[in-house]
């Protein structure tokens, strides 16, 4: 029997059996989709065949990624199914995404939001926001603080498979081959037992002497007695090994047998002194850690060539290694007389580190990022302070990933499992929106209830005083620095930051949903501190970050710009962004003004630069008297010529959504004096002209939104013409007109294709948009798509090339379009080492006071960098970056709604947007 029966009363025996007879609570394992390596589960088949013979039902989200097969639960009694959402308790490894979180449940997975780690703060806004109750593994522990539940074993087993490659690789940079070439990754092996043999093998060619002797002998140290560091031991005893105590860590380090490796487990009273007197007194270090320090740099240290860490450390404790024990003990030691280059010494003895814990910052103070299976390892150069991606070059071999059990996920799964089992019945038996006060709970779950009924547990409320803590610091870090909010960390977000971070007084808050992006960039820049989180879902947060920043960068998606210009308004904080000023956000100008605030909008490429370069032109015109007579302007995003060959000639740089959208969109324009009017919904495609003032590049021309507006503006009420366009290659108007028939450019709300609803193929998603029953034959759907294309083969064949009438699922979208822009956004990126281009031509007709006419035409055509920031990037990146740091700076000091059409904003801008590499040029051609 679980757990749970053997501490129940008579209350919790009533819910059981009102329970098993009315309701039969429902278990749900949902599928692991945070990391593309997590093929573990937290139950293997056999608990769930327990489970369901005690009657209860459980549910299996289907995966493709996990390890154990489907088969394999179905036949212990599981159920596959994606829709989970009447399961009373969600069980996981690793945290879900906020937007697959439903309200009111019981969930338990690993949080990693006990230490207040920012990444995951977002996750419990919305947990609390949802009201779920989570339970966290990692805080299930005994009466002895000993925790009950935990992968350790395997992380431990793992991380010393891995580091015995790592060694091997690292000793072959440093000139010699090693034993340990022949073990690999811990994921390259079925299973630990042929990881086992592997290790085996080494240690047998190490045993026959084989290790190259000017190496010397090798050094294990293991930190910490628990099950993490009983894992990596147990793996390094295939080897031909010998334990000693530290102390005697220092004589076999010099003169060991080479025919063996040396291990010595390291537990705190070996390594841990207080100040005062220099001794370890158990229950005084675990009341007042901070009277202690470690002398590991200095006793233990010098002598090891391999750490494993598998201690927890916490704030107050000593850490095992800072970054200026780092320096010292990479000190190069001196070559003994009878070194050869073929032979070389080890430059030192301490080569590398496992760090299982993979805890950033904390025992090992110069960790400061995780490494990945995909990238296993990385070096510490302590004197430059700096970490790099190889196995090369100086410093430490460094290997921390946090995920390591997932190498062995069908191993790991069944010991978990087994540890997690006893518990299972008990969280099962209780509803997510119930009290907490109310439930049976054992001790041991009760205390890992992180999160209830929408607030912190009275244990877990210190999380949000540390939260506060880390952001006070924050603010004093930035001091009297001049503070940046950039949202959003997408594609233009490089060149903002490259630009901003140039001047030292600047300090970057970067706020984004994408965690990866935001780590990539914190890695990059020094001066940025990243907030993970959902800008839109979070006003409250966003309203707090607003408020302790002197201007904020948005980067979002246009329709989030009037919620943040709402809250710079209520905080009186300038705004800068690149995008269009919408009527929505026109209509905050008198509440902009009143805030006695600068916003400036569309201070991108197209809207930006092409309104500095048409006002510069105009502006100088007038002045000579010339009046303007004509306006055109055509811009475009595109791939370089050599890298257009796919049906659509075009590959996303920035939001596909937009892109798409902008082709149903209506249009307005003044050609020859008549006023032209493009309704929405696809005629636009039908308003095509090929532009031939580059024929090379064989483009085509469609107008865009409503032109005749800027006649006011630019002061061109002159002008017979005026028209501004998109740009694509020949083609691309006839494939989007495909979609457009077929109703993929349709952005009305698609309940279908929601995250909570089973997912459709693409497929089944066309055989409804076509009308016919589903499923049908391949040719029967090419068929019917054929029809509604009006037999047009071209638009068919980009149907075909893009899969829509195959079996691949529609990713979950709130429309038809949106799905359509994030599977687009999957087969048309732009890949390793191919660039985009930009390309804009502005056409201007003047008539002077003389009354010949003069056609002004201005050309900018920007490439991007096979391996720095696309032409789209820098185009709309630096000029915003610009215009924020004339606004930080006071040049732009103008209040209200900003648009860069005066001199005092263009001339600047265009200026330093040429020293960034976006160069254009003029030519006239006079008529008489």
């Amino acid at each position: 029997m679980l757990r749970a029966f053997s501490h129940t009363n008579g209350r919790c025996v009533f819910r059981h059996a009102k329970c098993w007879h009315h309701c039969k609570p429902v278990l749900a394992i949902r599928r692991e989709d945070v990391n593309a390596w997590e093929r573990r589960a937290p139950l293997a088949p056999k608990h769930v065949k327990e489970l369901t013979q005690m009657g209860y039902k459980v549910l299996v989200q289907p995966s493709n990624r996990r390890a154990i097969h489907e088969k394999d639960y179905v036949k212990a009694g599981g159920i596959i199914q994606e829709d989970i959402s009447e399961a009373s308790l969600i069980i996981g490894v690793k945290r879900p995404p906020e937007d697959k979180l439903i309200p009111k449940k019981n969930y338990a997975f690993f949080s990693h939001t006990i230490k207040a780690q920012e990444a995951n703060m977002p996750l419990l806004d919305e947990i609390l926001r949802q009201e779920i109750r989570l339970f966290d593994y990692e805080k299930m522990v005994d009466h002895k603080g000993m925790r009950v539940v935990a992968f350790g074993k395997w992380a431990g087993v793992a991380g010393m498979i891995n580091i015995l490659h790592g060694l091997g690789l690292r000793f072959l940079a440093l000139g010699h081959h090693t034993p340990f070439m022949h073990i690999g990754m811990a994921h390259n092996y079925r299973n630990s037992s042929q990881a086992v043999q592997a290790v085996r093998d080494a240690g047998y060619e190490i045993s026959l002497g084989l290790m190259p002797k000017s190496v010397g002998p090798l050094t294990f140290v293991f930190t910490g007695t628990g099950n993490v560091s009983k894992g990596a031991q147990e793996m390094f005893n295939a080897l031909p090994c010998e334990f000693v105590e530290p102390h005697e860590l220092k004589e076999v380090s010099r003169s060991g047998d080479l025919r063996k490796v040396y291990g010595t487990v390291l537990s705190r009273h070996h390594h841990l002194v207080r100040k005062r007197d220099g001794l370890y007194d158990p229950v005084d270090y675990d009341k007042h850690p901070e009277l202690y320090t470690s002398r590991f740099n200095t006793d233990i240290a010098p002598y090891t060539t391999c750490l494993i860490n598998g201690i927890y450390w916490e704030q107050h404790t000593p850490r095992l290694l800072s970054r200026q024990d780092a320096q010292k003990l990479l000190v190069p030691v001196r070559s003994a007389a009878g070194a050869m280059d073929g032979c070389p010494e080890l430059p030192h003895k301490l080569l590398a580190i496992c760090d299982i814990s993979a805890d950033t910052g904390g025992s090992i103070e110069f960790m400061t990022e995780c490494t990945t299976i995909d990238s296993p390892f990385c070096m510490y150069d302590a004197d430059q302070h700096i970490i790099h991606d190889s196995v090369e070059g100086s410093g430490i071999l460094m290997c921390s990933i946090d995920n390591l059990p997932a190498q062995l996920p069908i191993e790991a799964t069944e010991y978990f499992g087994d540890m997690l089992f006893p518990y299972i019945e008990e969280m099962l038996l209780s509803e997510g929106s119930e009290p907490l006060e109310s439930q049976n709970y054992s001790s041991v779950v009760r205390d890992a209830v992180i999160a209830s009924n929408g607030s912190l547990t009275a244990k877990y409320e210190y999380i949000q005083k540390l939260r506060e803590s880390r952001e006070y610091a924050q603010s004093l870090k930035m001091g009297n620095k001049k503070r940046v909010l950039l949202l959003g960390s997408g594609y233009v977000s490089g060149p903002v930051l490259e630009y901003l971070t140039r001047d030292s007084s600047v300090a970057i808050t970067v706020a984004s949903v994408m965690k990866e992006q935001l780590e990539q960039l914190t890695k990059k820049y020094s001066n940025v501190t990243s907030v993970h989180m959902d800008v839109i879902k979070n006003e409250e947060k966003l309203s707090s970050l607003v408020k302790k920043h002197d201007l904020v960068i948005s980067l979002l998606p246009y329709s989030a710009h009037p919620l943040v210009a709402k809250k710079c308004i209520d905080n009186k904080v300038n705004l800068v962004t690149a995008s269009y000023l919408t009527p929505a956000m026109k209509e905050l100008q008198e509440s902009v003004e009143a805030a006695g605030i600068t916003v400036i909008s569309e201070m991108g490429l197209d809207p930006g630069l092409d309104h500095m370069l048409a006002m510069e032109c105009i502006d100088k015109a007038k002045e000579v008297g010339a009046t303007v007579v004509s306006y055109t302007s055509f811009c475009g995003g595109l791939p370089a010529p050599e890298h257009s060959d796919n049906p659509l000639r075009y590959k996303f740089s920035w939001s596909p959504q937009g892109v798409l959208l902008n082709t149903v969109q209506s249009a307005t324009y003044l050609k020859n004096g008549e006023i032209i009017n493009i309704p929405a919904g696809g005629a636009l495609l039908d308003s095509v002209t090929p532009m031939d003032f580059f024929p090379g590049l064989n483009l085509e021309g469609f107008p865009n939104r409503d032109s005749t507006k800027y006649a006011e503006p630019y002061g061109i009420q002159t002008a017979h013409t005026l028209l501004r366009g998109t740009l694509r290659y020949k083609g691309y108007s006839k494939t989007m007109g495909g979609f457009v028939k077929l109703g993929l450019i349709n952005p009305d709300p698609y309940p279908l294709l929601s995250s909570t609803t089973p997912p459709l193929t693409w497929k089944e998603l066309m055989c409804k948009l076509v009308g016919i029953k589903s499923p049908a034959e391949y040719h029967v759907l090419k068929e019917a798509v054929f029809s509604k294309l009006e037999k047009d083969k071209s638009q068919l064949e980009a149907v075909e090339w893009l899969g829509l009438l195959g079996d691949e699922l529609v990713p979950a979208a709130d429309s038809i379009v949106g799905a359509l822009a994030k599977h687009m956004e999957l087969k048309l990126p732009f890949g390793a080492g191919e660039r985009d281009m930009i390309v804009m031509r502005n056409e201007i007709g003047l008539r002077h006071p003389s009354g010949h006419l003069e056609n002004k035409f201005i050309d900018l055509v920007v490439y991007g960098d096979n391996k720095g920031y696309s032409a789209m990037a820098k185009t709309v990146g630096y000029p915003t970056a610009i215009a924020a740091k004339m606004v930080l700076d006071g040049e732009i000091d103008a209040k209200g709604m900003v648009i860069p059409l005066t001199k005092n904003v263009y001339g600047p801008i265009l200026a330093r947007v040429q020293a960034e590499g976006i160069v254009y040029s003029t030519h006239s051609v006079i008529k008489q």
